[in-house]
């Protein structure tokens, strides 16, 4: 009976799992498929809830290797959730989408615009898909080979770039499950650094007046753009008066259309920053409070709706620790000559470049600290165990939503970051699927950075998707 026993279980079970170099060969095999969805989502360059094309290619590459599809989740009809395997643990592999508008470039290393384009991928979410895409495939194909339980995840996460896709998802449960999520980030260099974010917070504050004839009868107007003058005016001066690391930016909107027409609606879009989410509420309200100080003094009535809020990214030093280990077995990213020619020609345009042309070679020392950015990922972080890379997809120096960073994600620079991302993500999923230790340890970390008091409460309030905050 046991000699039988012995027998299933190695049939059931190869006596052997696949080698770290066949999941590396595996990605480099998938290159050019890699290459021709990230090329396509760049020319696409689809903004936040808006990504039809560029979620759909994403979805069907990945049916097609076998992975089970939820479209449309959280009511977010270009979000989705593909999943292959079953049994635990489950590891989650975050993908992101959306470009940015206000910003255009091409492929080239100087600056060129592209006719009757609006947007473009100048924060690189077309390399992060992309290479996320390849990963969980990577991973899918291992799951395959090896026999092992376990479950592998993509979550399509639209609107990251004030939209806070993933928030809604978080709000979902659709992370209630998982044991750790993975993510990665295009940058102008290789890192596995701890980082946590500011927690921030928008708004578009939206002013009503009287229109009238600005030289015929202004005594009988109210102007709508006073009031959003008015408003910049007291929060410029508030400035003085936050804590340190507070980040305060605003565009204005809507100003009007003629200098002759009293503007009877004029709009402010606002952003608050700061490394805590109850710093962000408590400087929110004061900001509520300048608005409607300014609709007072301006004779104006004032309305806001909330667009996005992220809370900062929760770090998990056992996973980063895990991550920057597999990111040196990968190594970094090696220029051919054609590659080097566009980064000299490029860097030549940078403004006081920090790293120098070769840099994307190495990898980073391993800290912990403090980025400057925000992103939706910190809800995520707080529902799960998350980690997260930074790969050098940008000529060194490059500064993000730049358009150099557009130039560069649109040529092979970027699309060998995506590839290496490809190879750190895979490597680590399997790692935490084949070490039920580590995925322990990084919940006992989580756990004891919550505190056994929190309670979630998202930054956004409990709106729905703001689906046409880019219209």
């Amino acid at each position: 009976m046991r000699s039988r026993l012995l027998l299933l279980l190695s049939l059931a079970v190869p006596a052997e799992l696949p080698a770290q170099s066949d999941v590396l060969d595996f990605v480099d095999g998938r290159y050019e498929q890699t290459a021709t969805m990230a090329r396509a989502i760049w020319e696409l360059a689809e903004v936040g809830y808006q990504e039809q094309r560029s979620t759909a290619l994403m979805q069907e590459s990945l049916a097609a290797e076998g992975f089970t599809i939820e479209t449309g989740v959280a009511d977010i009809p270009t979000a989705f959730v593909a999943s292959y395997g079953s049994g635990e643990p489950v590891i989650g592999i975050l993908a992101e989408m959306d470009a940015l508008p206000g910003i255009n470039q091409d492929a080239v290393p100087y600056r060129s615009q592209i006719a009757d384009k609006t947007a473009a991928h100048a924060c690189g979410h077309h390399l992060f898909g992309a290479g996320s895409v390849t990963a969980a495939i990577a991973v899918r194909h291992w799951l395959g080979q090896s026999g092992r339980p376990g479950t592998i995840r993509l979550y399509g996460t639209p609107a990251e770039e004030g939209g806070s896709g993933k928030v809604y998802m978080v709000r979902a449960g659709l992370f209630d499950d998982v044991d750790a999520v993975l993510h990665w980030h295009p940058d102008d260099e290789n890192s596995a650094k701890a980082r946590t974010t500011l927690a921030n917070r928008s708004a578009k504050f939206r002013f009503r007046g009287v229109s009238a004839h600005a030289a015929g009868a202004p005594e009988k107007a109210r102007s709508a753009l006073d009031g959003v003058e008015a408003f910049n005016h007291m929060i410029n001066l508030m400035r003085e008066h936050v804590p340190q690391q507070t980040r305060i930016h605003y565009v204005i909107t809507s100003g009007g259309s003629a200098p002759n027409v009293v503007p009877d609606f004029a709009e402010v879009f606002y952003y608050v920053r700061h490394p805590e989410a109850e710093t962000v509420k408590t400087l929110w309200k004061r900001v509520e409070n300048a608005a409607r100080g300014a609709a007072t003094g301006t004779g104006t009535e004032v309305d806001w709706e909330i667009i996005h809020g992220n809370h900062p990214v929760m770090i998990n030093e056992t996973l980063a620790r895990m991550m920057d280990k597999k990111m040196r077995l990968v190594g970094g990213i090696k220029y051919d000559r054609k590659e080097k020619s566009f980064a000299k020609e490029l860097y030549e345009t940078l403004v006081k470049p920090t790293k120098e042309i070769g840099s994307q070679e190495e990898i980073q020392p391993f800290e912990t600290g403090l980025g400057y950015g925000s992103t939706d990922v910190g809800d995520v972080s707080i529902a799960v165990p998350t980690v997260g890379l930074r790969i050098a997809t940008w000529v060194p120096g490059t500064s993000s939503h730049s358009w150099q960073a557009a130039a560069a994600g649109g040529t092979s620079i970027g699309f060998k970051g995506a590839n290496m991302a490809a190879k750190v993500l895979a490597l680590g999923a399997i790692e935490l699927m084949t070490n039920n230790e580590l995925c322990k340890a990084a919940r006992a970390e989580h756990d004891k950075r919550h505190g056994k008091d929190y309670v979630y409460e998202a930054l956004l309030g409990d709106r729905a998707p703001p689906l046409d905050y880019r219209n």
